[in-house]
């Protein structure tokens, strides 16, 4: 039997399970971190913290499964960068979060590029991506050192390795999607032309060794979060698509070969390498989904998250809420745009505005869904659902409501680690096949539409006036 530890390094903590060949999880730990929300959008975490956490979640891990690992898989944010020492390893700049809107100014000083960008990495100009806030720390923070997303800093103090995987690259806006290695033109557009980038390796590569579990195992299974749940949920067909809500809400749909690029405001990118062929995924953001649900908490609203669907009342009755927490991204892109709640009246009470809350991030995701079946030319025929929110019947509900798609929950809440010990288990074993890797699964249960397509229609036009309220710019919003 083959074991893999696979470490998922994420926003708000890191995951760690050793996973069995039949994708069962023999083991968790899990080691919350707090980021840090700064005046004037900044986000930032501790480097040396997000290392901690990976060493302490995968070490319990290991102990807990009491069984011997054979690979080390990571998962990770995707668009966070530092900069740090290559000679020692010691981090130079605080983590700056995918979140983090400060490298606002970067992105406007180059809207005359803008298009150029989107045409070569199916991207859009905006600093939720990684070569803005790059750019931003060589202004602001520091010119020493290497500047790269958490991935390259994580691998290189687990086995020395300077890489990235093509997934994660393609979340740069330095990557040419289509050829997918690094462009000479987007790098000067960034200034970044003249800084050391980590070589660009596929999910299933073995890029070293490392100790820090116990015995040396390779490490492999590199993939970023959003598209390892992708695969997880087994979205390999054209046209599947699945929702991860986290810290914020992700939809993706698998593309294919071909990296078509979105006429809806929403991002390409790649979806993984593995076995020598690269997949596409075309996908759109939320930005905050549990964060705001964690705001909510904060204010007194709810107590907890597992309190959603006891404080939820069953109606809004009227009051409609926009949760641009962090500004609106897909298909706004607006990272001036603040949250809203309307409608409200002397009647209004927390149950109208937890009720609120879970449909405006069901209104979100199902404008998504809208999109991308424009994108993919066809209507979306399910939605597969995971992450910590799924934990809430009545998000669930509002989000077959609004998208009219049945909603099928992933059975394991760990659809992320899982994706990447699938990687992993390629590299170990060259006669699987992707599908073989991955396996198959029932949902935990299915949500259907209740409401009709009209009174869907209905709310989806009322939250998006909202939405459109609270935005600074119209681009994409109607």
């Amino acid at each position: 039997m083959t074991f893999v530890l696979a470490i998922d390094q994420g926003t708000s903590g890191t995951k760690a399970i050793v996973a069995d060949e039949s994708g069962a999880a023999r083991s968790l730990a899990e080691v919350a971190l707090s980021p840090r929300y700064l005046e004037g959008g900044g986000v930032e975490q501790d480097p040396e913290a997000l290392f901690d956490s990976v060493l302490a979640a995968g070490r319990r891990a290991v102990s807990d499964a009491a069984v011997p690992i054979s690979a080390v898989a990571l998962a990770n944010q995707g668009e966070t960068v530092l900069a740090w020492d290559r000679a020692t390893g010691r981090p130079l700049s605080p983590a700056v979060v995918w979140q983090d809107r400060r490298a606002e100014a970067v992105c406007d000083a180059r809207r005359d590029s803008a298009a150029r960008v989107a045409d070569l990495t199916g991207l859009v100009l905006d600093p939720y991506f990684s070569a803005p806030k790059m750019r931003w720390l060589r202004d602001h923070v520091t010119t020493e050192g290497v500047v790269t997303t958490t991935d390259t800093w994580l691998l290189h103090r687990l086995c020395g390795a300077f890489v990235t995987d093509v997934s994660t690259a393609s979340r740069s806006l330095v990557l040419d999607v289509d050829g997918t290695t690094w462009s000479d033109e987007l790098l000067g557009i960034f200034g970044l032309d003249t800084e050391p980038l980590p070589e660009i390796v596929a999910c299933d590569d073995i890029v070293g060794t490392t100790g820090a579990f116990g015995g040396d195992v390779p490490v492999t299974g590199l993939i970023v979060d959003q598209q390892a749940a992708l695969l997880a949920e087994r979205c390999l067909d054209t046209g599947t698509a699945k929702c991860t809500f986290g810290t914020g809400a992700f939809v993706l749909a698998q593309l294919g070969d071909h990296a078509v690029r979105s006429s809806a405001g929403l991002t390409t990118s790649v979806a993984w390498r593995l076995r020598d062929h690269t997949s596409y995924c075309v996908d759109g953001q939320v930005y905050t989904a549990a964060s705001a649900v964690r705001w909510a908490i904060e204010l007194g609203l709810v107590a907890s998250a597992d309190q959603l669907d006891t404080v939820a009342h069953a109606s809004s009755d009227g009051v409609l809420c926009v949760p641009a927490l962090a500004g609106l991204a897909a298909p706004w892109w607006d990272a001036q745009a603040t949250a809203s709640f309307t409608g409200m009246t002397l009647s209004s009470g927390r149950g109208q505005l937890v009720r609120a809350l879970l449909e405006g991030i069901a209104a979100q995701v199902a404008t998504l869904t809208a999109l991308v079946a424009e994108d993919l030319g066809r209507p979306l025929t399910r939605l597969r659902v995971d992450g910590g929110l799924t934990r809430s019947r009545t998000l669930l509900q509002a989000q077959a409501d609004l998208a009219q798609l049945p909603v099928d929950v992933y059975p394991s809440p760990h659809a992320t680690p899982l994706g990447a010990a699938a990687c992993a288990r390629l590299a170990l074993d060259e006669s699987l096949s992707v599908g073989d890797a991955v396996g198959y699964w029932e949902p935990d249960e299915v949500f259907e539409p209740a409401w009709s397509p009209d009174r869907a229609a209905d709310h989806l036009a009322r939250w998006r006036a909202a939405a459109l309220a609270t935005s600074t710019s119209d681009a994409h919003g109607d």
